[in-house]
């Protein structure tokens, strides 16, 4: 046998057993992919989304009340012995007013309820000394009566005055009195109403001064160095503001409830005028 021919028995006995050891790897990967692919399709795994983070719970705030800085407490213990003289003025005016307030309407109530017991009890009576003692004492018809029967009686001597003028100067005397006293008091209130605004003008001109002059002395001219001295001085003007209104308010309320008094007065005293000299009404 030849050489070529041995070489070619050797090739193909080596390619016979190569291909011997690839047929049970060949046969192994083709089961893995028909396992492959007929094993189903796994799903998706879901999107996961980042939570808000939860803020961790810290201690509870609690309130507390904080004094005003700038109130009418630092007012008074800030301010000098002009502010404090200026806010206890302004103090006495308001009491005073408000005194004069509820004292004139006390006195005007009386007053309206002596005109209805006059109409109701002196016009009835018999004779004019016996409505006199029907009256009630102290009151301002009771006065104007008296007066009028003591010029009635002892009017001898007048100096040549007629009866009848005698009378009348009687009579116009006591009205005259009684709307003084009803009008007592009530310049108090219109004193009051006219000049608290500027008292207040004055604490808080003079309050201001001295909050420039502090600044300046410090050199520090902050919101925080201006805000308060300024703002206690205007506290001046609203409290002169608070005391002036009620007084004109009351002022006028009290003129008007006056004339009303008056005119009930004076019908009083022009009939019984009439009824001294006349003998009727």
């Amino acid at each position: 046998m030849s050489i070529t021919h041995l070489l070619r028995a050797s090739f193909g006995a080596a390619l016979i057993a190569a291909a011997a050891l690839l047929a049970p790897a060949q046969s192994a990967f083709a089961q893995a992919a028909s396992a492959a692919a007929a094993a189903p399709a796994a799903p998706p795994a879901p999107a996961t989304t980042a939570s808000p983070a939860v803020p961790a719970a810290g201690p509870a705030i609690t309130e507390e009340a904080v004094e005003n800085p700038y109130g009418l407490k630092a007012l008074w213990n800030q301010g000098d012995y002009v502010a404090k003289t200026t806010l206890v003025i302004l103090v006495i005016m308001s009491m005073g007013s408000w005194y004069v307030i509820f004292t004139k309407l006390l006195e005007q109530r009386s007053m309206l309820k002596s005109a209805q017991n006059s109409t109701d009890s002196f016009w009835k009576a018999p004779s004019v000394k016996a409505g006199y003692g029907t009256l009630q004492e102290g009151s301002a018809f009771r006065f104007i009566a008296e007066q009028s029967i003591k010029a009635s009686e002892h009017h001898e001597g007048a100096m040549a005055v007629d009866k009848h003028t005698w009378i009348s100067m009687a009579v116009d005397r006591a009205v005259s009195n009684v709307q003084g006293r009803l009008q007592g008091g009530l310049a108090v209130l219109a004193t009051v109403g006219s000049t608290a605004p500027f008292v207040g003008l004055f604490g808080t001109v003079w309050g201001i001064y001295n909050a420039l002059v502090k600044i300046g002395i410090s050199g520090q001219a902050s919101i925080d160095k201006v805000a308060g001295p300024v703002g206690e001085s205007l506290i001046m003007t609203a409290i002169g503001l608070a005391v002036a209104v009620p007084a004109v308010m009351g002022y006028n309320w009290l003129i008007r409830r006056n004339k009303a008094v008056m005119d009930m007065t004076k019908a009083f005293a022009g009939d019984l005028h009439n009824v001294l000299l006349a003998g009727k009404r």
